[in-house]
């Protein structure tokens, strides 16, 4: 429970409030100032007289929302005016930022009289992309928003009605689903007749949920036909109802469905206990539930159930409209948020809850091996897929309806979106349509571990790769049913019966035999399946090798180093880190193999990453990092980055590299051009070269950990044939992202022949003893 101390302090903490307005374009100095304002400024708002579409060209109006309040219906805190609503506004403001990387004003309107807020949001046009009009009351929310929809040429929405329509729609498609009920048949009762049910009412309506078998209870009970008592207006006289209950336990007799949109209490576990065989209850007061799940669970085992709050399952939270509505809304300029648009959200959100749940997503919420049943119904609020399914699904529909000024390609604009999202999926989105387009062979030495399985069944969904997962078929297909897990697509090899184990043995003898390897010992070590995987791909029975979710370093990479080897042209093996922040890619090397390499072997791990850097379409700006700049201190250490700078430019001119030089340098392209204008590299470096593992090794984990940076490897460079290494532990996601890298990887080698660098002897690394 949420202490009052903590909420004020929370937000009166530092700035006062929860939002603050940031500029975009540079104000540095003078010639800045004459370009944001006067007499630069003047240019801009002719061409927009001129032309009045430029004004999405040179202003913030098509990616600004307005949040509209005047303070008659706050959350449950009912009229508390609009200044007193303030913090919600602020909140809702937020929200849009955070979720779907919208800005916003909130607007607090200081009148009770609907016609001047509708005169306020009219004015409004010319300055915003849209309207969120929030806790207002019905019935003037009903006329305010219609008025404002029929008058103006941007999106209004008014969110306490549709958003919980939306989302609760999602949850009883996927409900019915499971229940095995047809949504033409079941009877519906709502308790509560306010702004949100009488919403949610119409759109399951448009769902396919008939009018007739709709009941509406009020604070008088239910509205039925001839009833004298209590408050009629003609939007609850939509669902005047011809029945004989009068109450809300009248109502639920018999009832598939039930709708809390009322106060915590209004429902009774006799009430639950009176409703049809598998009844969805979705119970949505806030903060306290019109019945609570334990209640119900109490009553009976078979309720599907729905709250709207976080710490149930099932949360009906409008946070997974609005921001993503808004998001397609606005990116293809639309005129309005028609019912095709609504009716996209909701089926966008109740095919999403469908799919796989990232590890990362469900570990927000202390949940693994999260899958669509009665206790996941609708995507989690942090899912961040939501974005990249609801807002191209509402972009599209309103295309497809006519109300769009701009056309979208679909696929750019996912991309598009996910850029919104950070750098990293965004960059991590590019190399998996590049995998996408020539899918390769992986194995997983893992098979048997979940995490494995449902990274291989979304490579074989979205056609990334071909994986071959590695167990015992029957523990295999035993596990994937149990996490509900599909295997559709995927091979399994059982290294203990493949037939292809006599044909390893005897290369692995041939190979190490001279190594004191027996051909009988081969054959045991080939019930390890890092041993077997790295003879398929060794033999060509597979293009990859991805493994060490379960495992520690030493032991994913030792069987690889034995059967699969360095390229000969490097002789040389290390490994590499991309790290990937809102900013900036950067690739880190050596940061998993060897110890202490010498300025050739430097130079040889600074071009193998970046070749990986070209690979990945970034052009390499590397740096020979040190405790010294340039000279500046005379030790080994940092002559031998120096050394490996200059070995490099000999090498291969064509690269982009300087060094010695401190972190700092190499990130501020400043402190380059003004204390060192002889550098070659002029701009930030994003391949960093570590003198040594600690210092690699210690670097990379810190930018990860304290930095945020999104960690991607570790890339094993110089081997002889596409090998990936997992970090202990990894996630579904990480999995699938080093499945696109290592996919490319293997693009990379059968479209072009290795390039050659010179060998440079053997280096010290953690696996010398091989």
């Amino acid at each position: 429970m949420t202490k009052r101390e903590d909420a004020l302090d929370y937000h009166s903490r530092g700035r006062p409030g929860k939002i603050a307005v940031v500029p975009t374009k540079p104000l540095n100095n003078q010639r800045d100032l004459s370009l944001a304002y006067s007499p630069g400024v003047a240019e801009p708002c002719l061409a927009i007289k001129d032309n009045p579409d430029d004004v999405y060209k040179y202003t913030a109006k098509g990616n600004l929302v307005a949040v509209v309040t005047n303070g008659t219906a706050v959350l449950g805190l009912g009229n508390i005016g609009a200044l007193a609503g303030k913090p919600v506004m602020e909140g809702k403001a937020n929200l849009f930022k955070q979720f779907s990387d919208l800005d916003v004003f909130d607007l607090e309107v200081g009148s009770e009289n609907p016609d001047d807020v509708i005169k306020f949001c009219q004015l409004l046009e010319p300055t915003v992309g849209g309207i969120n009009l929030e806790d207002i009351k019905a019935p003037e929310c009903f006329y305010i928003e219609e008025t404002l929809r029929r008058t103006m040429g941007i999106p209004v929405f008014h969110d306490d009605q549709h958003g919980t329509a939306i989302i609760s729609g999602a949850a009883l498609l996927n409900a019915l689903e499971i229940a095995g009920k047809d949504i033409a048949q079941v009877k519906v009762v709502f308790s509560g007749a306010g702004a949100a049910a009488i919403s949610t009412a119409e759109h399951y309506v448009r769902l396919g949920v008939k009018r007739e078998n709709i009941l509406m209870c009020d604070r008088a009970g239910v509205i039925y036909e001839g009833r004298a008592e209590g408050h009629m207006d003609p939007y609850k006289a939509r669902f005047i109802a011809q029945t004989a209950a009068r109450t809300v336990a009248d109502a639920l007799v018999g009832a598939d469905v039930f709708v809390g949109l009322s106060v915590a209490g209004a429902g009774a576990r006799s009430m639950v206990a009176a409703m049809a065989a598998r009844p969805i209850i979705f119970a949505l007061a806030n903060p306290d539930p019109e019945i609570t799940p334990e209640e119900i669970l109490a009553t009976r085992d078979d309720a599907i159930i729905a709250t709207g709050r976080s710490d149930y399952p099932n949360q009906v939270n409008n946070v997974l409209g609005f921001p993503f509505i808004f998001r397609g809304a606005l990116d293809v300029r639309a005129t309005e948020i028609n019912e095709e648009m609504k009716m996209a959200a909701t089926r966008a959100l109740a095919l999403l809850a469908k799919q796989d749940v990232p590890d990362a997503v469900a570990a927000l919420y202390g949940l693994r091996n999260v899958h669509f049943g009665a206790d996941y119904l609708i995507p989690f609020p942090f899912d961040p897929r939501v974005l990249l399914w609801v807002a191209p699904a509402v972009a599209w529909a309103a295309v497809a309806s006519g109300v769009a000024r701009e056309f979208i390609d679909l696929e750019g604009y996912r991309e598009q979106l996910e850029g919104r999202l950070g750098r990293a999926r965004g960059f991590m989105r590019g190399l998996i349509n590049r995998a996408m387009r020539d899918p390769k062979r992986i194995v997983f030495p893992e098979g048997e571990e979940p995490k494995i399985m449902r990274a291989a069944s979304i490579l074989v969904d979205d056609g990334i790769a071909y994986p071959i997962l590695l167990g015992n078929p029957a523990t295999i297909q035993r596990i994937a049913a149990e996490h509900r897990i599909s295997l559709e697509g995927i091979a399994i090899d059982d290294p203990a019966t493949s037939p292809r184990r006599d044909e390893y043995a005897h290369y692995m003898w041939q190979l190490r035999q001279r190594k004191g390897l027996s051909l009988d010992e081969a054959r045991r070590q080939l019930f390890n399946g890092n041993y077997f995987g790295s003879c398929m791909v060794a033999r060509g029975d597979a293009d990859a090798l991805l493994s060490g979710v379960t495992m520690h370093y030493p032991e994913t990479i030792r069987p690889a180093l034995q059967v699969i080897g360095a390229h000969p042209s490097a002789k040389l093996v290390s490994g590499m880190y991309m790290l990937v922040t809102e900013r900036h890619v950067v690739f880190c090397a050596d940061t998993t193999v060897n110890i202490d390499p010498t300025a050739e072997q430097v130079a040889q791990i600074a071009f193998a990453a970046s070749r990986i850097a070209r690979t990945m379409g970034i052009v390499p700006r590397i740096a020979m990092l040190s405790f010294s700049n340039f000279g500046s201190v005379k030790h080994p250490d940092a002559e031998k980055m120096a050394r490996a700078a200059q070995i490099l430019k000999e090498r291969d001119p064509s690269l982009v590299v300087d060094g010695e030089m401190q972190a700092d340098t190499a990130f501020d392209p400043e402190i380059l051009m003004r204390d060192y204008p002889f550098n070659t590299l002029k701009e930030q470096a994003n391949v960093l070269i570590f003198p040594n593992l600690s210092a690699g090794n210690i670097a990379y984990k810190l930018l990860h950990h304290l930095g945020g940076a999104t960690a991607i490897g570790p890339i094993l460079l110089g081997m002889r044939r596409p090998v990936h290494v997992l970090e202990r532990g990894a996630d579904v996601q990480d999995i699938v992202n080093m499945a696109a890298v290592a996919v490319v990887d293997a693009q990379e080698r059968t479209q072009s022949v290795e390039p050659v660098f010179a060998a440079a002897g053997a280096a010290p690394t953690m696996f010398s003893r091989l």
